[in-house]
């Protein structure tokens, strides 16, 4: 069956193909039209400028300790985080509510780590 489709694709493609309409040279008459597909000066600039920042913020990043600042940042977040996990787990049996802790760390897990991955993935095929 899809050599049949495929036969018939084929086929329509090969009559479309074979189709002319006239367009009295609109087409040249926009592609002519169309800008240089060379950088221009302007873009040039900007990317130099744009490989400047990241050198220069770079060789800040090393001399002013940034791995340290870096460092100490995410370990006062895994800090925080852990901590209140397990404020959370210890004391999630003692109330009310029907909560279970390995749930809600697949449920953290899934905030944390799926929902950016999959948003910084469609933003990539969108740009």
């Amino acid at each position: 069956m899809t050599e049949n489709d495929d036969r018939l694709i084929e086929q329509f493609f090969k009559e479309a193909s074979a189709q002319q309409i006239a367009d009295d040279g609109f087409t040249e008459r926009v592609m002519s039209s169309l800008p240089d597909a060379r950088p221009s000066k302007t873009r040039q600039l900007s990317r130099l400028w744009t490989w400047f920042c990241i050198f220069v913020g770079g060789l800040m990043f090393f001399l002013l300790n940034g791995w340290e600042s870096l460092k100490a940042s995410v370990l006062a977040i895994l800090n925080t985080m852990f901590t209140s996990l397990s404020v959370m787990v210890t004391t999630a049996p003692t109330t009310d509510l029907r909560l279970d802790p390995v749930l809600l760390l697949l449920l953290l897990a899934f905030v944390l780590i799926v929902l950016p991955y999959q948003t910084a993935r469609r933003l990539s095929t969108t740009l």
